[in-house]
């Protein structure tokens, strides 16, 4: 016999739209058969101990939810469908009419479980504290105000790379590449490739471009000095003081990130369809 299918929801948060979806799916799942849906809670309010026997996590929201979601599983990380009620989606790419439609598949267990790198950031203070966090698109080191020019030392295996002069440097995983980094002028990275991308913000010269490199080296960020109030953001989400004298230490996690796609997924058919990479049309022979 079958085992059912162990569905938990995390919402965004309590707004109206969210809660109205999320009301109408968990409607939608009590009339199928082979499927149970454990809880339903904000991401936030999440519960780790619910976790053990968990098939599918179905995050309601958009990428952000995703990050939030994903880091709150922490060292359990289960597979997550994303159904997308923001904006582009790169990982929650499915809308919740397509989630009714295709239920059938997501029941018999028709998805494929994609595994992709996170990266754990360990900031040490020049005071001697420690913290650990843990990300899945990107590290930045950046100027807390605008219009401010920072110098960020970068090594990789304990071998100076570049010292950047620039509004910020960022380190992002593949999964990342289409994120803030991207937008910083760093090249889109096919998710499952075990790399690091540093991109850097502005930078000051134009020798100064994005760098690819492996995953399982130890990277290191330092200020040799700086003039002005920097901050380390990780995921755009969580935010720490970075100062002289303290060194932030990237490396691959020990857990992976874990997406449930369905059949029919193509990588390059999701950058055609958010970022417009549909080319030029070609008109009468050459």
């Amino acid at each position: 016999m079958t085992q059912p299918l162990r569905l938990l929801f995390l919402n965004r948060d309590h707004s109206e739209r969210i809660d109205a979806v999320a009301a109408r799916l968990t409607d939608f799942l009590r009339d199928q058969p082979e499927t149970k849906v454990v809880a339903s809670e904000v991401i936030e309010n999440l519960d780790p101990s619910i976790l053990p026997g968990v098939d599918l996590v179905v995050v309601l929201g958009g990428d952000g939810a995703i990050l939030r979601a994903s880091r709150q599983m922490g060292m359990t990380q289960l597979p997550i469908l994303g159904v997308n009620l923001g904006r582009l989606g790169f990982l929650a790419d499915m809308t919740p009419d397509e989630f009714c439609q295709r239920f059938t598949e997501i029941r018999q267990r028709q998805y494929q479980v994609v595994e992709h790198l996170m990266l754990q950031c360990t900031l040490r203070t020049r005071q001697g504290t420690s913290e650990t966090l843990l990300g899945l698109n990107e590290v930045a080191v950046s100027a807390a105000r605008s219009m401010e020019m920072i110098e960020v030392a970068l090594s990789i295996d304990d071998l100076p790379v570049s010292t950047y002069s620039c509004d910020g440097l960022i380190i992002s995983t593949p999964v990342g590449s289409t994120a803030h980094s991207l937008s910083a002028g760093g090249p889109a990275v096919r998710q499952d490739l075990p790399v690091f991308v540093a991109t850097p913000i502005c930078p000051h010269t134009f020798s100064n471009r994005s760098l690819v490199d492996d995953a399982r080296r130890t990277w290191r960020l330092k200020l040799p000095t700086t003039r002005t109030e920097v901050v380390m953001v990780v995921d755009g989400q969580i935010r720490r003081p970075f100062q002289v004298g303290d060194e932030l230490e990237i490396r691959r996690a020990d857990v992976t990130f874990k997406l449930a796609r369905l059949p029919g997924y193509s990588y390059y058919g999701v950058l055609q369809k958010k970022l417009g990479w549909s080319g030029q049309p070609r008109y009468g022979a050459d």
